[in-house]
Order: structure tokens, then C-alpha cells, then sequence
């Protein structure tokens, strides 16, 4: 038998059913799903200092098993020192099993070692059914080690769902396991 990772047994055994009963779906192929999740870091002093792109790269690709891609500027602008093609960031798009166990890390490890944690707004969906946030430190992930940080950079994390409807995406994301801040706060 291949290897499922725990969270999308879940969703296949607990998260589809409630989402069924929940928003009346005749099928179950009308429940939402997670299709990917993407990563994307912009390091704004990589102009100045080539190895800033470098340690983002590396970072990226230890917190998600995935090598990242670097990003490249498209246009030149001289007020930045900003050069056409010139490294800028790093980006990584998660599918499959690798967006579940990041997904489940991300629950599970990563957002209680946010400093002061209140839970993660539901405020930012774009209205498609698809859910952006930001992350202000990236050590806040196990698999970065404190020592080696030389300067601490935030990235952000787009989830992208099969969801209509941002109330459909919330009801996907909430049971899935993001802790969403409570409306009466």
C-alpha cells in the first residue's frame, strides 16, 4: 500500500461528509479541495547582497522538501538599483502530498511558535474561494536553524482552493485545521 499523508485521509473521511451536509452538495465532487498551496518570499536587499537571494532559496526549500524557484525582477529600475533578471525572491508551489504534510506542519508546528498568537484573520480571501497570508518571521518553522539566520525575512502563503465561494473556502480551511480568529474578538 502507498503512503497517504494523515491530513488528506482526513479530509477524505471527515472534511468531505461535513462539508456535504453542511453546504448540501449532491456530489462529491462538488465539495472544495486545496489544490496547491504557493510560497513566494521577496527579499527587497537581495539588489545590494547577492547571498540574501541565496539564503532565501536555501530557507524555502528546507521548510517545504521542495526545491524553490528564485524569482527574477522584470523590469529595471534605477532608483533601486534594480537590474532586468536580477534575483529578487523565491517561490515554491506545493500540490499533492507534499502540500498536505506541509499543510500539516504548518497547523501542527509552525503557527503556535508565532509570537502573541491570536489566531489567523479571515479577512483576506480574494473572493474566489482562495485564501493569502502573511508570515513575519521564518523561524518560525522547525526545520530553520536560529544560529545560521542571519537576517529574519516573512513570506507569504497563498492556499488555492476549488472552492465558489470565500464562506465555502473558510468552512474547508477552518475544518482542515487553520485557526481562524474567533468573529467576536
Amino acid at each position: 500500500m502507498s503512503y497517504v499523508p494523515r491530513l488528506k485521509k482526513y479530509y477524505n473521511e471527515e472534511v468531505v461528509p461535513k462539508l456535504m451536509e453542511e453546504f448540501g452538495y449532491k456530489s462529491i465532487m462538488q465539495v472544495p479541495k486545496i489544490t496547491k498551496i504557493a510560497l513566494n518570499q521577496g527579499v527587497g536587499g537581495a539588489t545590494q547582497d547577492k547571498k540574501l537571494a541565496e539564503n532565501a532559496l536555501e530557507e524555502m526549500t528546507n521548510i517545504t522538501g521542495q526545491k524553490a524557484v528564485p524569482v527574477k525582477a522584470k523590469k529595471s529600475v534605477s532608483n533601486f538599483k534594480l537590474r532586468e533578471e536580477m534575483v529578487i525572491g523565491a517561490k515554491v508551489t506545493l500540490r499533492k502530498e507534499r502540500m498536505y504534510e506541509f499543510l500539516e506542519r504548518f497547523v501542527t508546528v509552525a503557527l503556535p511558535r508565532v509570537r502573541d498568537f491570536r489566531g489567523i484573520s479571515d479577512k483576506s480571501f480574494d473572493g474566489r474561494g482562495n485564501y493569502s497570508m502573511g508570515i513575519t518571521e521564518q523561524i518560525i518553522f522547525p526545520e530553520i536553524n536560529i544560529d545560521k539566520v542571519n537576517n529574519i525575512t516573512g513570506m507569504d502563503i497563498t492556499f488555492v482552493t476549488t472552492a465558489e465561494t470565500d464562506a465555502e473556502a473558510l468552512a474547508l480551511l477552518k475544518h482542515m485545521g487553520l485557526p481562524f480568529k474567533n468573529q467576536n474578538n
